[in-house]
């Protein structure tokens, strides 16, 4: 019996023996793949060493497929179509018929700001698609939810981003107090001296392990604020402000957002505070998954609104 352990079944022998179970010729075979008489001979052999089946037998008209042959036209076929879709570039995302289902991990702060445009955009424009949006919080580790595929990106500004990730821009915001408009401070002015000492609200850290960009600021300046309460929601800071004395430091964008409809006023900060910087991460894994680079550029445009990034700079980064 001869032995099967030193031949493997590769792209070549299956096209071959594809063609020739269709063509039930060897010549032909050679001719439709431009190969000589003697090879496709040879290859012949080769195949039928390596099923143990004749695979081709003569008729009376010509050449016939052997039982184990027209089994093996069926599986040959399949095989090719399977290589074929393997080899075939990614096909483009078509938005507007999508049904996919997106995964985004935010900190609360950008509930207010970020999300709703995005949703609102992300129904004009994929009105098939789902989004599920998870709140970040210490618990959660993002960078593994990325490396699964459980999220698609991460939104966030915290100073030191996982570098093995992917991250581009969103924009950039100026830090700002918010307080009641009657506070005392409000009315004196808000000094280094009384920041430092007013009682403050803060958000729970979302990322374990991390000080928020307020606190390292101050720290890198030998000084620390008084934080008295946190809070996990930023949807509450409002009506905290509006019931207590304390002080609360956040982005001027939600700042503004929020003193509209209550009675908080919006103060400059008494200290050199960089700017927050948001921006998304994603895993090396959906780098060029179309559907995942499309959600990433509706993204960034969207928030090229909110911020100064402009919307073509920030696409550039994806």
């Amino acid at each position: 019996m001869t032995s099967r352990t030193n031949h493997h079944l590769d792209t070549y022998l299956l096209r071959v023996l594809h063609t020739l179970l269709v063509e039930k010729s060897v010549s032909r075979t050679a001719i439709k793949l431009g190969q000589s008489q003697p090879t496709i001979s040879n290859t012949l052999k080769r195949l039928r060493e390596l099923t143990g089946d004749a695979i081709l037998v003569r008729g009376k008209t010509g050449m016939v497929p052997t039982e184990r042959g027209q089994e093996l036209l069926a599986l040959a076929k399949q095989g090719l179509e399977v290589i074929e879709k393997i080899a075939a570039p990614v096909a483009a995302f078509e938005a507007d018929s999508t049904s996919r289902v997106f995964h985004i991990g935010t900190p609360d702060y950008l509930n207010m700001l970020l999300i709703p445009s995005i949703i609102e955009q992300l129904r004009k424009r994929a009105p098939g698609a789902s989004l599920m949006v998870h709140a970040l919080d210490a618990n959660l580790d993002y960078a593994s939810a990325l490396e699964t595929g459980r999220f698609d990106m991460v939104i966030g500004n915290w100073p030191d981003p996982p570098e093995h990730l992917h991250l581009a821009q969103l924009f950039d915001d100026d830090v700002v107090c918010m307080m009641h408009r009657d506070h005392p401070v409000a009315k004196k002015g808000l000094t280094l001296k009384y920041y430092l000492e007013m009682p403050h609200l803060a958000p729970t850290p979302y990322i374990e392990g991390h000080r928020s960009g307020i606190d390292a600021a101050l720290a890198e300046q030998g000084l620390k604020r008084n934080v008295q309460v946190t809070i996990p929601y930023f949807a509450l800071v409002p009506h905290v402000l509006s019931k207590s004395d304390l002080i609360f430091t956040t982005g001027r964008q939600f700042a503004e957002h929020i003193i509209e409809d209550w009675p908080i006023g919006m103060f400059t900060l008494p200290f050199d505070m960089p700017k927050m910087r948001f921006y998304m991460l994603w895993h090396a894994r959906s780098h060029v998954a179309p559907d995942v680079v499309w959600l990433r550029r509706l993204i960034a445009e969207v928030a090229a609104g909110l911020g100064k990034t402009p919307a073509k700079q920030a696409v550039q980064q994806m």
